[in-house]
């Protein structure tokens, strides 16, 4: 479908002086206009929190959650603007791109997912206003992580003015598939292997593949890296690892719950490098590694322990889901990457594929198997319901009928990305974006001016 669709017509126009500003003022004025009708603090930010400390006996502003949270919000932070920014810098001539517009998604996307997020969950309907606090920001960060990694897979290949439009129905699709798999569905995902890793990597696929590029190899002399390049990258590698542990546990519950998730994480992510590096140096005759799935590979863990970690799968479990990930995210680099393109016309330019979407599906699944075998002599009977918030409408719920919610919203997750990535990637088509031409990708010279740098 994706080569069939391929627009025939004139050398494409990358002049985006006009469309790009007037994309960039519209949307931020329309923030504008819709936070002053919509957006109020919440209780805890408004400057009324000294007489609801004094109405709700609470002793001591330390109380207040942004002290709580504020931390892991910091490493979300960086994550998204470091981490991910750096990840796309090793492309020999893109890496203003790969920083620049990944600064630009993450910008305009938290002030959409506030929206988004706030209308499905936290939208006062007697006021008609959204009341937003610090574990708002992190779901926002969450949120702009689904776009980032779609990102990913179309790196070098699209214009700003596109990734707007991905960002824009990246974050609306991702508040509705969030909003089905965590309240309708009632499933557990705090580190989000189904909503932002296995959405985002199939959104970022099913994009990428309706834009099939048949002359790509028109940019192949662009396509690889160079050594600072591969360093550059290896920055925002080393800041999503650390971090990722924050990332999973930012908005779990206070207290076991979160601490758990931490520490799963940390143990999954450490597994992963050595069976990375193990089955790097296997694929090489003389045993050498490929910076590739050192840069990528290695995070595959903190993805697919993004609903388990939460859970007791126990440490040695964490160690084994590391472990497999590193094996299946190398394997996928290795042979599914080049199979994709080759026979489903999918060109994936940072093997989200191998991170992402296959990790975060693998991470929903094992979310659905630990939570069907859950039990009261391990979880003790309060954990269990604190764990998987068995209360109210929900405190019959038995696990294994909790462990095939789980499997279910993993199956939402991938719907929403390959159907949602689809559609777009038919708007995108249209001869109106300033796309660059097969033979002008990967090029950060079509977008910015770098003509001192590289010595023109």
């Amino acid at each position: 479908m994706g080569n069939c669709c391929a627009y025939l017509g004139p050398q494409k126009n990358t002049n985006v002086r006009v469309s790009l500003p007037a994309v960039c003022f519209v949307w931020q004025i329309a923030m504008i206009i819709l936070f002053g009708v919509f957006i109020r603090y919440d209780e805890e930010s408004d400057a009324h929190w000294v007489e609801t400390r004094r109405h709700e006996n609470i002793s001591s502003d330390i109380e207040n959650d942004f002290y709580y949270r504020y931390p892991s919000f910091q490493d979300v932070h960086v994550m998204i603007f470091v981490g991910f920014g750096f990840l796309m810098t090793f492309l020999k001539r893109y890496s203003f791109g790969g920083v620049g517009f990944n600064f630009l998604i993450a910008a305009f996307g938290l002030q959409w997912a506030l929206l988004m997020q706030g209308w499905f969950h936290s939208l006062d309907h007697t006021t008609g206003k959204i009341s937003i606090g610090i574990e708002s920001l992190i779901n926002a960060d969450f949120c702009c992580a689904g776009s980032l990694i779609a990102y990913g897979a179309l790196l070098g290949k699209v214009s700003p003015v596109q990734l707007l439009v991905v960002t824009l129905f990246g974050v609306t699709l991702f508040a509705v598939e969030e909003y089905i798999i965590l309240d309708l569905l009632h499933c557990r995902d705090s580190g989000g292997s189904m909503v932002i890793h296995a959405f985002g990597g199939y959104y970022g696929l099913g994009i990428s593949w309706i834009l099939y590029r048949p002359n790509l190899h028109q940019s192949k002399q662009l396509i690889g890296s160079v050594y600072h390049s591969d360093v550059f990258a290896m920055i925002g590698t080393l800041f999503l690892w650390m971090f990722w542990p924050s990332f999973n546990s930012a908005i779990t519950d206070h207290g076991d719950g979160q601490h758990r998730t931490a520490i799963n994480t940390y143990l999954a992510l450490a597994s992963c490098v050595l069976t990375t590096v193990a089955l790097s140096s296997m694929s090489q005759k003389k045993g050498k590694l490929d910076m590739v799935h050192i840069q990528n590979a290695t995070l595959a863990g903190g993805v697919a322990m993004g609903t388990a970690a939460e859970f007791m799968i126990t440490p040695y479990g964490a160690l084994i889901v590391g472990f497999c990930c590193g094996i299946i995210s190398t394997f996928g680099y290795l042979f599914i990457t080049p199979f994709l393109e080759k026979y489903l016309k999918l060109q994936d330019t940072c093997g989200v594929h191998n991170l992402h979407a296959m990790p975060g599906m693998l991470g929903g699944f094992v979310g659905a198997i630990v939570a069907a075998a859950a039990s009261e002599s391990v979880y003790g009977k309060e954990g269990l319901i604190n764990t998987f918030d068995f209360e109210g409408k929900y405190a019959n719920r038995g696990v294994g009928t909790q462990g095939g919610f789980q499997a279910a919203g993993t199956c939402v997750a991938i719907a929403f990305g390959l159907v949602g990535g689809a559609i777009v990637g038919f708007i995108l088509k249209f001869p109106i974006w300033g796309d660059p031409a097969d033979d002008n990708c990967y090029d950060d010279e079509v977008y910015w001016e770098v003509s001192l740098y590289f010595g023109h």
